[in-house]
């Protein structure tokens, strides 16, 4: 289910463009600075409604225009098509329709069209705070337990009535209790779908990794925020009188974190930045996979920003290996086209596109 036609307008650099990418491999290159990730910064917009690369809309925007839009048509696994996009203002407002349907939800765009980038600052998954790990996991949870959504948004409800009115003070347990137990069992809740998911991800990561990189040493591991020994319940009425103190619940989902260590150490502090990077691809790949293995009618998407950045051609080639066996879309960016186009099979399904000065032009697929 990749996309068949994509049409941006008014994001950052690029012309006004309209392609039709290769329901597998896109490759896009050119100098630096001509617009290359801006083009994968605007399926990412029609995906999450955000960029990764600024969290304000403003600089994302042409300045002589107040908004930006993304417009895609995606091929079903039926034939059928359906199509989706989204237009968003330097005012922070958005709108979403999808087959001519206005949708208020952004969470309806990524569960349409599951993204998984891969870009320069990938490393900062393990070197990061623990809430971009849990964001990792929880969107993997998301694209296969249709129960998560609406027990997250629980939780996360419970959680702010909580701490609102643990921050008025002292107060009565009582008026707390009714929140503490829509927190308690959304959050066992929550932990079940993570500890579920894992369960399935660590064997596909240690596969996909061994066919990346040796790191026999390397370890996975969850913790669920809070002690494992003991329920939510009991930890929360343990730790109330220091909840109250700080003005917000200490333990929770809301703290939990995957733990990735070598030998006792943390993996971030052992691994070479080109390490790191094969670790978070590992990851991302895993995740892919468990998304096909689901059924979903829309495999996961893959962009890729900038693909020679810390990784060797081994270690390249061994990656658009793992990229090509998926059976997905990527985009890929780099500066040279010989560099992109030679780690793929002849026979697989390949587009190349040129980008100067925010001009995007299709060209002929390129081999030494």
């Amino acid at each position: 289910m990749p996309l068949k036609k994509l049409s941006v307008t008014a994001v950052r650099n690029l012309h006004p463009v309209t392609i039709f990418p290769s329901p597998r491999i896109n490759l896009i290159y050119g100098d630096n600075g001509s617009g290359k990730t801006s083009l994968l910064e605007a399926i990412h917009i029609l995906g999450l409604a955000r960029s990764f690369r600024s969290t304000r809309l403003h600089p994302v925007i042409q300045h002589e225009h107040q908004s930006c839009t993304v417009f895609a048509e995606i091929e079903l696994d039926s034939g059928l098509h359906t199509s989706m996009g989204i237009t968003r203002s330097k005012q922070a407002d958005y709108q979403i329709r999808i087959d001519g349907q206005t949708i208020r939800s952004t969470a309806q765009l990524a569960d349409t069209l599951p993204l998984q980038l891969i870009n320069p600052d990938s490393f900062r998954l393990l070197e990061g705070a623990p809430k971009q790990r849990r964001q990792y996991l929880d969107w993997g949870v998301f694209h296969v337990e249709h129960q998560f959504l609406s027990t997250w948004q629980r939780l996360q409800k419970s959680l702010k009535q909580r701490n609102s009115l643990l921050r008025r003070g002292r107060i009565e347990r009582s008026l707390i209790a009714p929140w503490e137990a829509e927190l308690v069992d959304a959050s066992e809740r929550i932990d079940e779908y993570r500890r579920a998911y894992l369960l399935k991800l660590k064997p596909v990561f240690e596969s996909v990794l061994a066919q990346l990189i040796d790191l026999d040493d390397l370890t996975l591991s969850y913790f669920r925020g809070w002690d494992k020994d003991r329920g939510l319940q009991a930890v929360i009425d343990s730790q109330f009188e220091r909840d109250c103190q700080l003005g917000h619940t200490q333990a929770g989902p809301q703290r939990a974190d995957l733990r990735l260590r070598i030998k006792g150490m943390n993996a971030a502090e052992v691994l070479s930045r080109g390490q790191q990077k094969l670790v978070v691809c590992a990851l991302k790949i895993a995740q892919g996979h468990l998304l096909k293995e689901r059924g979903r009618q829309q495999d996961c998407i893959f962009l890729v920003d900038d693909l020679p950045s810390e990784l060797d051609e081994q270690h390249r080639n061994a990656l658009c290996r793992l990229l090509e066996a998926l059976d997905c879309q990527v985009f890929i960016t780099g500066v040279e086209a010989e560099q992109l186009a030679n780690c793929w099979q002849t026979e697989t399904s390949l587009s190349m596109f040129h980008v100067e000065h925010g001009h995007i032009v299709q060209t002929e697929r390129c081999l030494e």
